[in-house]
């Protein structure tokens, strides 16, 4: 848990008078939210409260312990006159989306368009505001879903979401994945001659099996040993542990998900209160989890994770260990 300490008498007041007095809403949200943590409101309360992201919260945390009362505000940016204006930024973007893997071209573009000089670190931090970042090109699924079945199902999909926001269910996005010191080894920034390298090896397997939910709520099972419809039947009977209220499980229809033994059990999870939903074939865009397992093999796992079999055991178990403060996706 995650809790502001160490507040003094007159910083409290002072908390208590921006949140009264102070003209700007923001302003007064995160004065009340740093007292209310300072008095033992943990981080999801402050979610409920404020009804903002879990994201938010420990941007607003973290402000107060880095800046202090100078965190409450909005830091005003000065700096000198841009070369291009907001029309030629929306014109960079499209000359990047056009030559997504060459920024010599687009700076070509912009001279003799416009007869101005840029460096290519101007045209990343232009890119960078229209939120495109330097990652994977991903692979797409070949074969395409039943565009009827597809519309169904993302419907049903849409009323569960719904249903999840008035808190009437839990659900529960599922998947499974695997690390390994060969099969995922990330992108970086690197300087010329000068080469980030992990050594070629052979290598075990951690497998993941996760349920999570757009909270950040997250149960995950790891094994060194393959993940089996026995084995996902024994995690879902494990999670069942857990409910709390009615739960939908949002599956994709791998054979393991449709295995008999699977789909039998799912009549006695029925009476206590877990659902199985089975989304469309070949649609792995709606299921959510996919996104938390690109993030931690592209972004969070640092390159120092592949040198060693015990390195990259403890960097995955310190990332689920910790999902949810130290590392927030913020699901739209």
């Amino acid at each position: 848990m995650r809790f502001i300490r160490g507040l003094s008498k007159e910083t409290i007041k002072m908390l208590e008078r921006i949140y009264k007095e102070s003209k700007h809403h923001q302003v007064r949200q995160r004065a009340q939210c740093i007292k209310l943590s300072y008095e033992g409101y943990t981080i999801k309360d402050l979610i409920k409260i404020f009804n903002v992201s879990r994201l938010t919260i420990t941007n607003w945390l973290d402000d107060w312990e880095t800046l202090g009362l100078v965190g409450l505000y909005d830091k005003k940016g000065r700096g000198r006159k841009p070369k291009l204006s907001d029309e030629q930024k929306k014109q960079v973007k499209q000359w990047t989306k056009e030559s997504p893997k060459n920024l010599d071209v687009v700076i070509k573009n912009i001279r003799e368009t416009w007869n101005i000089d840029v460096s290519k670190e101007t045209i990343k931090r232009i890119i960078k505001l229209f939120e495109m970042t330097w990652h994977r090109i991903k692979r797409r699924v070949v074969q395409q879903p039943e565009p009827e079945e597809y519309k169904k199902k993302k419907q049903e999909l849409e009323e569960l979401k719904q249903q999840e926001s008035r808190e009437e269910i839990d659900l529960r996005y599922v998947d499974e994945t695997g690390f390994s010191l060969i099969s995922y080894v990330p992108y970086a920034w690197q300087e010329k001659g000068d080469e980030i390298t992990v050594e070629a090896q052979k290598s075990n397997r951690i497998n993941a099996l996760g349920f999570l939910n757009r909270k950040n709520d997250l149960e995950v099972y790891l094994f060194e040993k393959s993940i089996t419809s026995d084995v996902m039947i024994a995690c879902i009977d494990k999670f069942c542990e857990t409910l709390k209220k009615k739960t939908v499980l949002v599956l994709d229809n791998s054979s393991i998900h449709r295995s008999n033994a699977l789909l039998e059990k799912s009549e006695e999870w029925l009476e206590i209160g877990l659902t199985l939903f089975f989304l469309p074939t070949y649609s792995p865009k709606l299921n959510i989890i996919e996104i938390l397992w690109r993030f931690i093999k592209y972004k969070w796992l640092d390159v120092k994770a592949y040198s060693s079999w015990k390195n990259l055991v403890e960097a995955v178990e310190e990332i689920f260990c910790n999902y949810g403060e130290k590392y927030i996706i913020n699901f739209v």
